[in-house]
């Protein structure tokens, strides 16, 4: 069973006007923070991720921020977490948190959000890491996106020895529990056996 010591958390710079999504984030951030796992996530101090933050800063979480130079000089860098990574672009911030994290976990969000929870899924499927990957559904927000992987495996473009990589769970500690547990696949079986 895995532990986690810090997990980065994907999660939207927008959502302000969805106080839900706000409140999932914040509520996320305080109970990684309860568990002793901290925070790594995009630096931003707006929308999702700025809440995500708070609630881990309030519950006394560490919070490691990544985020490029030219969304930090848009004065969209939080200035008090526990350590702010100012890196020259998008695919520096996203070595970065994958180098800092134990595993992923990605929240409601947009193109970014998906791109960055993809990107660290191909990692995994293609063995550039062994850490595990997750998707906080709650909402249902999720569900399209879980239904588009099943058909990716049923028009046979998603082989079923990597189908599971992604694990979904609407609740927080079920979602971390499946994380410690879910047994990657092993890249050279899945690649010689079809």
């Amino acid at each position: 069973m895995r532990t986690f010591r810090r997990l980065a958390v994907y999660c939207g710079a927008a959502g302000a006007t969805v106080p839900r999504y706000g409140e999932l984030a914040r509520a996320v951030g305080t109970e990684l923070a309860l568990k002793g796992i901290g925070v790594v996530y995009g630096g931003g101090s707006v929308g999702l991720m700025g809440a995500l933050a708070d609630g881990a800063l309030e519950a006394g979480g560490e919070v490691i921020g990544v985020i490029p130079e030219r969304l930090d000089k848009l004065e969209l860098g939080h200035r008090g977490i526990t350590d702010l990574q100012v890196v020259p672009d998008m695919h520096s911030r996203k070595a970065r948190m994958a180098e800092l994290a134990d595993g992923f976990v990605a929240l409601p969000g947009g193109y970014g959000t998906w791109e960055e929870l993809f990107e660290v899924t191909t990692w995994t499927q293609l063995g550039y890491h062994r850490k595990p990957v997750g998707v906080l559904n709650a909402r249902g927000y999720y569900d399209h996106l879980l239904a588009q992987i099943q058909h990716g495996v049923d028009e046979g473009f998603v082989q079923e020895a990597v189908s599971h990589i992604i694990c979904a769970s609407t609740e927080l500690g079920e979602l971390l529990e499946m994380m410690a547990t879910v047994e990657l696949p092993l890249t050279e079986k899945w690649i010689s056996n079809p």
